[in-house]
């Protein structure tokens, strides 16, 4: 899993971006760590298609594999990479928020010459009324 918050953030929203992944990231957070074939028990697809999404959301950091009794492996959450996807969106949210901040007070503050952008709705025009 690669160090920069940015490749991680990209690789844990390309693998949620799969309904049948989400699913069985739902599933390990309900019931804790799993086996593919305990999850293709909940899910409405086979083994096989489990543990090929299991395999994707391992590459994404986003699950563990833990060899267990057996030979059987059990894959487990991992909240690290999902954290670091939540630190990207907030740093998106702060530059948007500041920006969309520095646009609000430009038109609160009017262009030289215009008039002071009205917050409050003004009454529609009698010719409004009529046909709107």
């Amino acid at each position: 899993m690669p160090d920069d918050i940015e490749a991680v953030a990209e690789q844990v929203f390309a693998a949620l971006a799969d309904p049948t992944r989400r699913a069985i990231l739902a599933a390990l957070a309900a019931r804790g760590p799993a086996t593919a074939t305990d999850l293709a028990g909940d899910l409405p697809i086979t083994r096989q298609a489990i543990a090929k999404h299991l395999a994707l959301l391992a590459e994404a950091g986003l699950v563990t594999a833990e060899p267990g009794e057996r030979r059987r492996v059990r894959y487990r959450l991992r909240s690290a990479p999902m954290q670091m996807a939540q630190q990207f969106l907030a740093a998106l949210a702060r530059d948007w928020d500041s920006a969309l901040g520095a646009l609000t007070d430009h038109l609160d503050r009017g262009a030289p010459g215009r008039p002071a952008r009205q917050v409050a709705a003004t009454p529609p025009r009698e010719s409004e009324k009529r046909h709107g």
